[in-house]
Parts: C-alpha cells; structure tokens; sequence
C-alpha cells in the first residue's frame, strides 16, 4: 500500500501533525509500507468549499462539457474541492465520475416566476405549479432546491415578490418531506418575510436583511451566503436600468450602499454565513480565495472567514469538515497561516483531492 505523507500545522486544530493519504482518505499512521513524503512545512486546510456557484453556466445558459470541464479545473486549482451549485441548467452529473473534479452537490436547475429572470438560466412557471416543480428538482439535485425570491416586475417597475406565501408554504414543506433544504436568491427587502416564514433554510445575497428578521434566522439556523464579490455589481447594473426603471435603479443603488452593513449585523447576531461567489454567470470561476477575504470586511476574523470557506461550510453541507482518519483526503496547504493572511489563500503550495496532489507550486 503506497501511503503520501504530509506535515505541517492542521487547521482547524492549529497543531503541527502528520498526515497519511491512502485511497481517497485520510488514513491513521501505517505500521508497514511504502510512505512517500509529499511535503513539508506549512498550513494544511481542509478544502475549500465554494457554497454558491454555477458550474455548467455562463451569462447566455447552459455551456457544454468542455467549458463545464474548464470551469470545474479553475475552481479546484483556486482550491475549491467542494461546491454547492446553486442552480444550473446543465448536466454535470458526468463530473462526478472524475476522481480529478471537485465534488459537487446540487441544487437542481433555478425555479423562476415567469419573464422574471435571466432567459436560458430557469424553470419560468406560475405559483400553482411551485410544488410539482420543487418535487421535480429535490430529486434531481444532491439535497437541495433554488428558488428565484425577488426579481425586477417590470410593471411595478422595481424588485418585488416573486411568489406568494401560501406558495411558499407547500413548496418548502413538501422539499423538507423529500429531504431537501431550500434556497433563495433574494436582494431586496420585501421577499424575506414570507420566505423565512415559510421555512427557508437559506438566503443567497441577502442584501435586503432588516434587523427585525435577523433573531429568527439565527435561531433557526437560516444561512445567508452574501456573494461578496458578486454585489460589486449592484452599481452596474443601477446604471444600466437607470433610464427605464428609476425606481429599480435607486433601490439597487441603495441596496449597494447599506451591503456590508446589513451583512454585518446578520453576523455578528448569529446568522450562520459562508463563502460563495455566483461564478457562472457573470462573474469568472477561481475566486473562493478573494470572497474569503472580502468575507472580513463584514466583522469575520481571518479565522472565521477561512472557516466559512473550508471547515464550517463543510460540516453545514454535510461533508467532512475537518482531517481525520477516514475523511477524504481533500486538501490545501499554504506557506503562511491562512488565518493572519488571508491573502495567502490566493497562492496554494499544494492542492490534494481524493488522496492525489494535483497541484503542486
């Protein structure tokens, strides 16, 4: 039995060990055999976790499996070895026999109120079909279901509701009764009550987060995956609705301006939050690193930022969060400690995923 050896300081523990990689895992000390060293020195983390992603998209829809491929490499060579992603209409089911891929865990395709999202991206219904269509996905995906909360109405001429309570209500429970958590893209304010009501497991965005919600979702354990980088955007797109949608533009704007204060508070009350980055859409993939950072500039120390893109999004995805014997072997070692500077997370020594290094600097 060939068995790679690592040393170095292992995180979340913070203590210098040895770490044995044998078939895919985590493995304790062998007694006998072969035991290569692959390195030495530094700070060994658990993989990256990248909870809010799009592999299998870019801005026109679906892309096929050589752009799928590309996208799944540049994560994982930015050290994103787990991905929650968050609404696709490809098939990249194909990527979950690639022992060189990171492991996905997927939401199915976005559920969407008709002519209100991005053409080619999802299922556009009406509220009566809301539960079959939750049905549908929460067995397609790998536990989870993406809603569509709020988008541009047209007619009102601003973000509003996308779907009615009593809509919510069924669709949720029926996705808790089939085992899936539900999540929903949501950037405004007037969505969130009746999707916390109705048992909402996540928020993505949550640019719209007002204090009186913010006690019931840490109570709860409702998560809020901010997409810091993602919202650099909001400005962008003011501008270019500026002209036809005023009203829209001034409350995106708005919305821009009071981002890292409401995340903020959402944290520092409780709400459980982790590091994704909408990669897929317009945003480039290979940018975990930089939303773990950008996560500090909402109170989260280096250490609980790293946390909520490594251990502590792992243990929420329900995937081993931390080094032990029998856990995959999905790794990213660093030269500095990655908790002092997060900047280091840009610059990975050494990536392992299912035992085998793949990349080496």
């Amino acid at each position: 039995m060939t068995v790679l050896k690592l040393v170095g300081t292992v995180l979340p523990a913070g203590e210098q060990q040895e770490l044995h990689l044998s078939g895919g895992l985590v493995v304790d000390r062998p007694a006998a055999g072969d035991v290569t060293t692959v390195h030495t020195g530094g700070w060994i983390v658990p993989g990256l976790v990248d909870a809010h992603c799009h592999i299998g998209l870019d801005q026109h829809g679906a892309v096929d499996a050589d752009i799928q491929e590309q996208q799944a490499i540049v994560d994982r060579d930015a050290g994103a070895l787990l991905v929650r992603d968050a609404g696709s209409a490809a098939d990249t089911r194909w990527i979950d026999d690639r022992e060189d891929l990171p492991k996905i865990i997927r939401a199915g395709r976005h559920i969407a109120r008709s002519k209100r999202y991005i053409r080619n991206y999802g299922w556009e219904i009406e509220p009566e079909e809301l539960v079959a269509y939750v049905e549908q996905e929460a067995r397609r995906g790998d536990g989870w279901v993406k809603l569509v909360g709020d988008w541009i109405d047209r007619e009102a001429g601003d973000l509003t509701p996308c779907w009615p309570a009593e809509a919510l209500t069924a669709a949720i429970a029926r996705a808790h009764e089939l085992g899936a958590r539900v999540t929903a893209h949501v950037f405004g304010e007037h969505a969130l009550p009746d999707l916390l009501a109705a048992g909402i497991d996540c928020i993505e965005h949550g640019t719209g987060l007002e204090p009186d919600l913010l006690a019931q979702m840490a109570d709860r354990g409702v998560a809020v995956v901010p997409t810091l980088i993602q919202l650099e955007n909001f400005p962008e797109y003011a501008d270019q609705a500026a002209a036809k949608f005023p009203v829209y533009s001034a409350h995106m704007r708005d919305l821009y301006d009071r981002r890292l204060h409401r995340l903020r508070d959402a944290f520092e009350a409780g709400v459980p939050v982790y590091a994704g980055t909408d990669a897929g859409g317009v945003l480039g993939h290979g940018l975990v690193a930089q939303e773990i950072q950008a996560l500090t500039g909402i109170g989260m120390s280096g250490e609980q930022a790293l946390a909520a893109g490594s251990w502590a999004a792992r243990a929420w995805l329900g995937a081993p969060s931390e080094l032990r014997p029998g856990d995959p072997a999905d790794l990213v070692v660093y030269d500095e400690d990655p908790r002092a500077n997060p900047a280091v997370l840009t610059h990975p020594r050494l990536i392992a995923l299912r035992g085998q290094v793949l990349f080496r600097r």
